[in-house]
């Protein structure tokens, strides 16, 4: 198995040796589930290059109500260098730790080409995409009041025919390898009557970009309370042919590799019996669940 989808909060003032160890934390604890290779993937928008890169891309998006909280929370998270984040994570990878060096970006509309050239400059093993915001709005912010309001004022299917949207123009970019908890827009459990048409949108767009799906564990502890991506939607990726990555999207060492023999049953169930890893960027099919 593998999870590549894990976070390390780049805040931290401690030594060198001391974060190293949180990563071999983490290696351990996947390691009892059966999990023998780990990506690390912290959130780009916690990354003062990427901030720089994109500017106050909030103030194009006019006066939307959750616009200050846009620019609130990158003063808050942007504060660390992309270099020093890699720096850690090839010198775990240096000790032998099974990790690989990777990146959780976040869609900017008609931004890619300019974060694709930043993180081009380091040695990312993979780049995982992810939709975390439409317009403004961080429609996965369950502990902000305003951000959840926003639910009550939209309509849930015009919601996910935004998000759709967001979803094609991140993998059209071709920017990243991955796309991360496909359907998260369901993470408040808000979903319309008819999704059919929007997951059909999802899959044509991932199998044209030919980038590897996440089946992550996540959404089992969200409100929600199912994996990503809902079983309609996996099929759907299945049936176009496209090849995945199994995930805990932990944020924390207890929740490494939660659930993955739940998610490899799961893609069994499907006839998936590999999944994509990657070096340098480049996919090779590894067996689904590692040797005993």
């Amino acid at each position: 198995m593998l999870d590549y989808h894990l976070h390390l909060w780049p805040h931290d003032e401690s030594s060198v040796s001391c974060q190293i160890d949180q990563v071999a934390q983490y290696c351990e604890e996947a390691a009892r589930h059966g999990v023998s290779e780990i990506a690390l993937t912290e959130h780009a928008s916690r990354f003062r290059d990427v901030r720089a890169t994109v500017g106050s891309f909030w103030d194009r998006w006019g006066h939307e109500p959750t616009s200050a909280l846009m620019a609130s929370y990158f003063d808050f998270h942007a504060r660390t260098a992309l270099e020093d984040y890699v720096t850690l994570a090839q010198a775990a990878k240096d000790q032998g730790l099974p990790v690989k060096i990777g990146l959780e970006v976040d869609y900017y509309v008609d931004q890619m080409d300019d974060v694709a050239a930043l993180l081009a400059q380091y040695p990312f093993d993979v780049l995982i995409g992810s939709v975390h915001w439409l317009g403004t709005w961080q429609f996965d912010d369950l502990d902000s009041a305003e951000q959840m309001a926003e639910w009550q004022r939209r309509d849930p299917a015009s919601v996910w025919d935004d998000y759709a949207t967001a979803f094609e123009g991140l993998v059209r970019s071709g920017t990243v390898d991955v796309v991360a908890h496909p359907d998260v827009i369901k993470v408040a459990g808000v979903v319309p009557p008819e999704t059919t048409e929007v997951w059909d949108r999802m899959a044509a767009a991932a199998a044209n970009a030919s980038v590897a799906v996440e089946c992550s564990s996540a959404g089992w502890f969200k409100p929600i309370g199912e994996q990503y991506p809902a079983a309609g939607l996996l099929d759907r990726f299945i049936a176009a042919g496209l090849d995945f990555t199994t995930a805990s999207d932990a944020h924390r060492a207890e929740r490494v590799g939660a659930r993955s023999n739940d998610l490899a049953t799961l893609l069994e169930a499907r006839g998936i019996h590999t999944l994509a890893s990657f070096t340098a960027r480049q996919k090779t099919l590894v067996p689904l669940r590692s040797p005993a």
